[in-house]
C-alpha cells in the first residue's frame, strides 16, 4: 500500500477486523499487529508505504508470539533483513512489478525464518479455514463436529492460537458475510439475519455489528439502498 497525502491533511482508512496476526513492514520498521476484536482505523499522512502479510495461526506460532497477548495490540518486531529487502524494492525504480517482488521476499523470509508448522499449528489452521469457508457454522458445537473435536478442544485451540474464543471467531466471519448480504439486498430482514446467525434477538446482532464492523446493520442497508445514511455512533 502506497499513499501520498497533501501537506496538512490526513486520510482516515477504516480497517476491516481480522482475527489473525499481521506482519507489517514500513520505512520506520517492522511491527506485529495482533488479532483485532473490533473495527478500527488508521489516519494516513505524508508520503509513505506499508507492505503486510496476514499470517495463518501456525505461522504466528512460529514467530514465538502469543496471539492472546497481542489482541488489539501493535508491537515492534525485529526483522531487519526483511525490512532491508522490502525497503530496497520500494525505493528503487527499476522494479516493474514491486508488489510481486515484495510477495516473493516475504515468502522467502517466512520459509527461511519460521520452523515447520507443528501438529497444533496445523489444527489451528484447519479451524480457521473451517470457520472462514463454511457459512453454515454459527455455533461452536457445529465447528467442533466439523473438525471431529470436543468443544473444549476447539475452545483451547482458538484461544491459544487465535487469541479469541471460537464463538467470537465465528461471529467475526458471519457478521462480515451478513454485511455483504445487506449490501446485496438492502431490503433483507435484519431480524431474519439475526436468527440465521444464531442471535437471540436483533438488538444483540446490532451490538456485535457495531463492535466488529463499526456500523449498524441498518446503516449498511441504508447506504446500499442509496438512502440518506445515519452517522455511525462512536
Amino acid at each position: 500500500m502506497d499513499w501520498d497525502i497533501l501537506p496538512g491533511r490526513t486520510s482516515r482508512q477504516d480497517l476491516l477486523s481480522f482475527p489473525q496476526t499481521n506482519l507489517v513492514v514500513q520505512p520506520e520498521g517492522v511491527t506485529l499487529s495482533g488479532p483485532a476484536s473490533g473495527a478500527s482505523h488508521r489516519d494516513l499522512s505524508g508520503t509513505s508505504w506499508a507492505v503486510a502479510a496476514l499470517l495463518l495461526p501456525a505461522a504466528a506460532q512460529g514467530l514465538s508470539v502469543d496471539p492472546s497477548q497481542l489482541l488489539d495490540q501493535v508491537v515492534r518486531f525485529d526483522a531487519r533483513q526483511l525490512l532491508s529487502a522490502i525497503s530496497k524494492i520500494k525505493t528503487e525504480s527499476n522494479h516493474q512489478s514491486p508488489g510481486t517482488a515484495c510477495v516473493k521476499v516475504f515468502s522467502s523470509w517466512i520459509s527461511a525464518t519460521l520452523p515447520s508448522a507443528t501438529s497444533a499449528g496445523h489444527q489451528a489452521n484447519e479451524l480457521l479455514d473451517a470457520v472462514a469457508t463454511d457459512r453454515g457454522i454459527v455455533k461452536v458445537s457445529q465447528l467442533a463436529h466439523r473438525l471431529s473435536l470436543s468443544t473444549r478442544s476447539v475452545q483451547r485451540i482458538s484461544e491459544r492460537h487465535l487469541g479469541m474464543s471460537p464463538l467470537a471467531l465465528i461471529r467475526h466471519y458471519r457478521l462480515q458475510e451478513a454485511a455483504y448480504w445487506l449490501r446485496e439486498d438492502p431490503a433483507a430482514s435484519i431480524a431474519g439475519i439475526a436468527a440465521t446467525l444464531g442471535y437471540t434477538d436483533q438488538a444483540h446482532l446490532a451490538a456485535d455489528f457495531q463492535k466488529v464492523l463499526g456500523y449498524s446493520p441498518a446503516l449498511i442497508a441504508r447506504a446500499a439502498a442509496n438512502l440518506p445514511a445515519l452517522q455511525p455512533r462512536h
